[in-house]
């Protein structure tokens, strides 16, 4: 199983990389997750630091931009269409629901097209540019 994880996790990450300048990520807390015994199992599991440790690698090996985003950005709990934060959301809820624009939808996906337009804003931040095809995401 170890080495089924770990080719995975190789070919994965290498394909991320060869298919993606900028890569936006939360800057999960991985140590302080896996205290919660109730998840730290899966988080074992799937080795996120592994996975995390080799991206980082490829990135800087063939000249990617990886961006982090604060564990503590409302990704999951913001519209990605009108911006509005849904105060109480909780984890049972797979589905994002917008009391102010109406959207529907996975609240997975609507947290990264969130964490992905934060990504962006803090590369914007520091002064440099990304893809004009990414503009249509980021508004």
């Amino acid at each position: 199983m170890r080495n089924k994880r770990k080719d995975f996790i190789n070919k994965l990450s290498i394909k991320i990389i060869n298919n993606h300048d900028i890569i936006c990520i939360e800057d999960l807390n991985i140590k302080g997750m896996l205290k919660n015994h109730k998840l730290a199992k899966s988080i074992l599991d799937v080795s996120w630091s592994e996975f995390r440790r080799q991206l980082e690698y490829k990135a800087n090996w063939y000249g990617r931009v990886i961006v982090k985003v604060h564990p503590f950005y409302p990704s999951s709990k913001t519209c990605s269409r009108c911006g509005n934060i849904e105060e109480e959301l909780l984890l049972s809820e797979r589905t994002y629901h917008c009391e102010c624009c109406g959207l529907e939808i996975d609240r997975d996906y609507n947290a990264s097209i969130n964490i992905l337009r934060k990504g962006l804003e803090i590369l914007k931040e520091q002064g440099r540019n990304y893809p004009k095809s990414l503009v249509n995401i980021c508004g």
